[in-house]
């Protein structure tokens, strides 16, 4: 997966990264841009539904996304769990599935997206939400380096000992996911017939009873 997860997704910044996410999400025009179907959770969900923020490739077009559900999630509270152990919310990552995609600076290709992408951007999204109790402040940023070099790694490997299969349905079809759970909470990926890779990750929400849906009017999400 050399490359792959990483194009237009950055790990989020030790500080502020509860603060970030608002200011960073409250606009449609990104996925309006996408020249791919965005999911969501399916109608069986009936909560809050709110936009994250859209990754980009090196020549503008949108690669990826998130779709967030739920209570809108918090950095954990230093020391404890916090507020957060209340929390239930659950994020949907679509990423386009691209066979080619040029480099940074244009002189080469990468190699396409995939499951393993999916997974990578669900593993760093919910360790954007997630600080360990007792932690050091200057420590922070050598812990999230950390558990996101581990999180390119399970991604890399989806049918390693640390994943397990779940069948979710997928625009009313069984699909299979391959699935993992932390302390922090748990991950999962897997494709649909529409050409996109979906990813998700949560806490407080349990992934088994989940369904996912191609999102009819993502402008409806903006708030």
């Amino acid at each position: 997966m050399e490359t792959t997860s990483r194009v237009g997704a950055q790990a989020p910044a030790a500080d502020g990264a509860a603060q970030a996410v608002p200011s960073a999400r409250r606009t449609v025009d990104g996925y309006l841009l996408a020249p791919f179907p965005w999911y969501g959770l399916d109608g069986a969900f009936t909560g809050p539904r709110w936009l994250m923020q859209v990754g980009t490739a090196a020549d503008g077009a949108v690669e990826h996304g998130s779709i967030g559900h739920g209570d809108e999630p918090s950095v954990r509270a230093e020391g404890t769990f916090g507020t957060s152990d209340k929390e239930r919310f659950a994020v949907v990552v679509t990423v386009a599935a691209n066979p080619v995609r040029r480099s940074a600076d244009g002189t080469g290709v990468l190699e396409a997206t995939s499951v393993s992408s999916a997974a990578w951007l669900a593993g760093v999204g919910l360790l954007s939400f997630t600080w360990p109790g007792q932690m050091d402040h200057s420590l922070r940023d050598d812990w999230l380096d950390q558990q996101t070099e581990t999180a390119w790694v399970l991604a890399d490997d989806l049918h390693g000992s640390d994943w397990s299969t779940l069948s979710l349905p997928v625009d009313g079809a069984p699909t299979s996911f391959h699935y993992r759970e932390s302390e922090y909470g748990w991950v999962l990926a897997g494709s649909t017939k529409e050409g996109v890779h979906l990813g998700a990750y949560g806490r407080g929400m349990s992934a088994y009873g989940l369904g996912f849906s191609v999102v009819q009017d993502i402008g409806a999400y903006a708030g």
